[in-house]
């Protein structure tokens, strides 16, 4: 029988692992055409639900009881004691409808055979777990759930009180704990009381070998079955998102519509390419000699401040000017007439004022715009000539074509 009983449990395991792949989505078909362009007819919109790595992870601690099935060595009236056990583990919900978790189990077991018996156990457990209703209709706000569940585990058993013990080790005593590697399979009822916390009851069956209460006889599977209940709280909650491809189909229509647009502008393009090509051959453009007009001297002048040969940056300019009227006139040539203000200094001094104006006009001519020296002529008026009525405009620049 024991051996049927695990037949079973491999035959749910196997319903378990195919669960998530037969119930992946929810479909709904949606008809959609775009005009003028990209034809999309029966689109089918599943909704896929997924969740991120740090999603739905959570927390469990339970307490409940538990009660050992073993052989009972030919007594007429074999008795199943019931003891506490305490829950811990942690784990995740993959999607909605497959998860996983590592449960540990543990506390004190009782039984009778020929005599009372006892001992102390501890087991952790890799399940898998199905959420069976969330297949069928996906609801992370679902108040209640079944959840079968398969797992594979490592046991430890110690602290044994049986007189019926027959286990021994090399040295032929009897054996003072044990270890093994259970299946179990179960069924979890879960009820949601919030977005943060679970209520769970669940009932297990562990099988093990036959050496679980250190007595080996008759049937090869020993098993120890649980109860217990507590709560699942969850991290982040317990939540699922979502993915449609219908979600895209406006943004593919309007993809479409702008393809469209620029279908059109590429006709219109090729249109226009097409008049310009019937046009062909160009006519044949008539060389025309080049005529190089020379332009009249610029009327520029250099001011200076009294008893002064620097060129201010605002009278600058005109220096610039001159030159480039200089470099679009080649052949031209220039004489740098240089004046000062009779109503200060001497003659003699003023002679050498303008002498030193019309210098600075010159350098900076050739060197910072490089005029050729040969083009230009300096000339030193002093103050015996005034040009102009006013006479302090004569400390003054004044640029001759020669």
């Amino acid at each position: 029988m024991k051996h049927n009983v695990l037949l079973a449990a491999g035959a749910v395991c196997a319903m378990l692992l195919s669960a998530n792949n037969a119930f992946a989505q929810d479909e709904v078909t949606v008809s959609e055409t775009v005009s003028e362009g990209i034809i999309m007819t029966d689109v089918p919109c599943n909704t896929y639900y997924y969740t991120e790595p740090s999603q739905n992870w959570y927390i469990q601690l339970g307490a409940g009881i538990a009660s050992p099935f073993v052989e009972d060595l030919g007594a007429e009236n074999p008795k199943h004691h019931i003891t506490a056990n305490y829950n811990l583990g942690f784990g995740k919900w993959m999607s909605p409808y497959l998860g996983w978790r590592v449960s540990f189990l543990g506390g004190a077991l009782h039984w009778e055979n020929i005599a009372y018996s006892k001992s102390k156990y501890v087991t952790a457990n890799f399940d898998l777990m199905w959420d069976m209703f969330n297949s069928f209709n996906v609801n992370p706000k679902r108040v209640f759930s079944i959840i079968p569940f398969v797992g594979l585990g490592g046991a430890y058993v110690w602290d044994f009180d049986n007189p019926s013990a027959n286990c021994m080790n090399k040295k032929g005593e009897v054996r003072k704990n044990q270890w093994m590697l259970p299946v179990s399979a179960g069924l979890q009822l879960r009820f949601r009381l919030s977005k943060y916390v679970d209520f769970f009851a669940e009932g297990r069956a562990q099988f093990y070998g036959d050496n679980f209460n250190n007595t080996v006889w008759g049937q090869p599977v020993d098993v120890n079955l649980t109860c217990t209940g507590g709560f699942a709280i969850y991290f982040t909650g317990r939540d699922y998102n979502t993915y449609s491809p219908c979600d895209y189909i406006g943004n593919i229509a309007a993809l479409n519509d702008e393809v469209n647009t620029l279908r059109g502008e590429v006709a219109a393009s090729a249109a226009a390419l097409a008049a310009c090509e019937a046009q062909l051959p160009c006519p044949e453009v008539t060389a025309v000699e080049e005529v190089i007009v020379q332009q009249a001297p610029l009327m520029a002048a250099v001011r200076f401040k009294i008893n002064s040969s620097k060129i201010s940056p605002m009278e600058q300019v005109n220096v610039y000017n001159v030159a480039q009227w200089m470099k679009a006139n080649p052949e031209a040539n220039v004489a740098i007439v240089g004046y000062a203000d009779k109503d200060t200094g001497t003659s003699s001094y003023n002679m050498g004022l303008s002498e030193r104006r019309a210098n600075a006009v010159y350098d900076m001519l050739t060197k910072d715009y490089g005029i050729n020296p040969a083009r230009l002529t300096k000339v030193a008026k002093g103050s015996d000539t005034q040009i102009y009525d006013e006479n302090n405009w004569n400390r003054i620049v004044v640029f001759e074509n020669e």
